[in-house]
């Protein structure tokens, strides 16, 4: 009793760390103890000789599957926190509250969390477009528009930005705020107020439409495009607000960065079906 308690004591505790925890291995243990047999044949056969059947049988199976045998370990995935639910630590807190052995590498189990995380991120967000998040009606002025009026027209809707149009509705530009403070002269030792009146009023030398000041081309997006496309460009290429176009490239409605992370926070929170459409650009 003493040696077979032994026996599979120890094969289990050889199995745990080398992570191929089998139950016929502990049982092959106490076999050898059961019937006092000569424990090297038994490794020779039958269990060597059924190990090298089961692994050609594998190898063979899985080429004709197109899956790769044995199965590479992969390494921990690095993920950054801005781009992902949870990260590597929070994988390893779970696994310690868990306290249990999982037959599966922990780098496996991470890399199947990240892809469940995803599968659920587009299952949500996947199918929102630019027109259920877009600000509309959309302001917009014309590049022949005085800076006066054009400031007068953000200050009086607090808004960031406004796209550049022509005649026929299609972006030509976009000015922001940042537009006109990169233009205020701002060698001039005064307050800034006075230095954008200034800048909007006029003055010999100065800008006197917005056309003058405005950044073109300007990036925009589709009323069909998935509004989730946005997040590189806010979040990588700068962009702070998206003028949105038809197929006929008429300007329909702008997303800014406050669009899109009310979108983010709906999804977090769980809330069904795209959130409500945004009445005025900010």
């Amino acid at each position: 009793m003493l040696a077979g308690a032994v026996a599979v004591g120890l094969a289990i505790a050889l199995m745990v760390p080398l992570r191929c925890l089998h139950p016929p291995g502990g049982a092959m243990a106490l076999y050898v103890v059961l019937t006092a047999g000569d424990g090297w044949h038994l490794a020779a056969f039958p269990i060597l000789f059924n190990v090298l059947v089961l692994l050609v049988a594998a190898v063979v199976y899985n080429g004709l599957t197109g899956r790769r045998y044995p199965h590479p370990q992969r390494a921990a995935a690095r993920t950054d926190v801005a781009q992902g639910a949870f990260t590597a630590s929070d994988v390893d807190a779970a696994l310690a509250h868990y306290n249990q052995v999982l037959d599966v590498s922990r780098a496996d189990l991470e890399g199947l969390l990240h892809l469940a995380g995803r599968a659920a991120f587009q299952r949500t967000l996947g199918e929102v477009r630019c027109s259920d998040i877009m600000s509309r009606p959309p302001l917009a002025v014309e590049a022949g528009v005085s800076l006066k009026d054009a400031w007068s027209l953000m200050r009086a809707e607090q808004i960031k930005a406004l796209p550049v149009v022509d005649a026929q509705r299609l972006v030509v530009g976009i000015v922001t705020v940042a537009d006109f403070m990169r233009l205020a002269n701002l060698d001039v030792h005064e307050g800034l107020g006075q230095r954008l009146r200034t800048l909007v009023m006029g003055r010999g030398g100065q800008p006197q439409n917005v056309g003058e000041i405005m950044s073109h081309p300007v990036q925009v997006a589709r009323v069909e495009q998935h509004a989730m496309d946005l997040v590189p460009l806010f979040s990588q290429g700068g962009h702070h607000h998206i003028p949105i176009v038809d197929v006929d490239d008429r300007l329909m409605g702008v997303i800014t960065q406050t669009d899109l992370v009310r979108t983010l926070a709906l999804a977090v929170q769980g809330r069904d079906g795209p959130p409500a459409t945004a009445q005025t650009g900010r």
